[in-house]
């Protein structure tokens, strides 16, 4: 017997969409079915394993009563409004760890391929130029004796920092609090950071408290040698501030693998030479999406098994599953 009825927003993780029906009976909707959803269908709803590309908002969670657990795929959850959920007593839960050594080893393989101008490089040689024009220039940045800031020094900002403390650099960051187990320099302001380092590495989570942070003011801070480097969510930064301190100089370069309207990208950054870009594939290997996958469907297990979510989010810290 199904352990309960869930709706499956848009397509998963293959593991996923192999390990669910097992257990449950699956209904999947995108995002253009929201408006029309069955209201018996609502009515028997009790989880939902999604990740960013549906919201979970007030106008999908007025449409499932008896929802009780919202499996996120992914660490970041801002498509989830999780505050209205924890209101409505929904534990929502996410993927944490899991990711963190590899969204960490593509930060730092981003930041030397932007810091070196390797895909620029690349593109040199297959082009022919190596041969019609010579060596590829002198780049204009070393990753030798660079200050590294972090925005958002979680678990995957910590992953960053150890792997950079390896190539050399003087560590900061910037949080919402000083963290008491790192020795790294902390700055209570994020232009106070950006003004300290001259590559800024932004690890935050999306959603309204850091929209845009990443503003005029913190790029004017970093400065004309300043890089930046975004593995965290697109919305962090505000492109068009961004956009216009690439062209005018006010920065050196930037590195991205998260955009603020995925996947669509600037036409102004994907014609811009100091820019490294690359379709969101922090976590995108087989292993670490696996694993993701593994964990969805562990919390769903635990909830309805056992009673217990094994990763909540901050906003709905429950820890067993109320009965009746």
């Amino acid at each position: 017997m199904a352990l309960a009825d869930i709706l499956v927003l848009g397509r998963m993780n293959a593991l996923v969409e192999e390990e669910l029906p097992k257990h449950f009976t699956i209904h999947r909707i995108g995002r253009e079915d929201v408006a029309s959803l069955d209201p018996a269908l609502g009515e028997r709803i009790t989880a939902i394993a999604g990740g960013a590309h549906v919201p979970v908002d007030a106008e999908l969670l007025g449409k499932l009563p008896n929802l009780e657990i919202v499996a996120n795929f992914g660490v970041g959850y801002d498509s989830v409004d999780a505050r209205l959920c924890g209101e409505k007593g929904i534990c929502v839960t996410n993927t944490p760890e899991v990711l963190s050594e590899e969204v960490a080893d593509t930060a730092l393989g981003l930041m030397l391929m932007t810091v070196r101008e390797l895909g620029a490089a690349e593109r040199h040689l297959r082009a022919g130029k190596w041969v019609s024009e010579g060596p590829y220039p002198l780049t204009r940045a070393s990753l030798q004796n660079r200050t590294l800031g972090i925005l958002g020094l979680g678990r995957i900002g910590k992953a960053i920092a150890r792997r950079a403390e390896a190539f050399g650099m003087d560590i900061h960051y910037h949080g919402r609090t000083r963290q008491a187990d790192v020795a790294y320099t902390y700055h209570d302001t994020l232009t106070g950071l950006a003004k300290a380092v001259d590559t800024l590495m932004v690890v935050a989570p999306g959603g309204a408290s850091t929209k845009g942070i990443v503003n005029a003011e913190v790029l004017s801070a970093l400065g004309p040698e300043g890089i930046v480097i975004n593995v965290g969510r697109g919305t962090v930064i505000d492109e068009p501030a961004l956009v216009k301190a690439l062209q005018d100089g006010t920065i050196l370069s930037a590195g991205l693998d998260v955009f603020e309207k995925e996947p669509q990208v600037p036409a102004e950054l994907i014609a811009m030479d100091n820019v490294v870009l690359l379709p969101h594939v922090g976590s995108a290997s087989h292993l670490t999406r696996n694993r993701m996958g593994q964990l969805v469907v562990d919390n769903l297990l635990g909830w309805f098994n056992d009673g217990r979510p094994v990763t909540p989010v901050a906003e709905t810290p429950f820890t067993r599953r109320k009965q009746g």
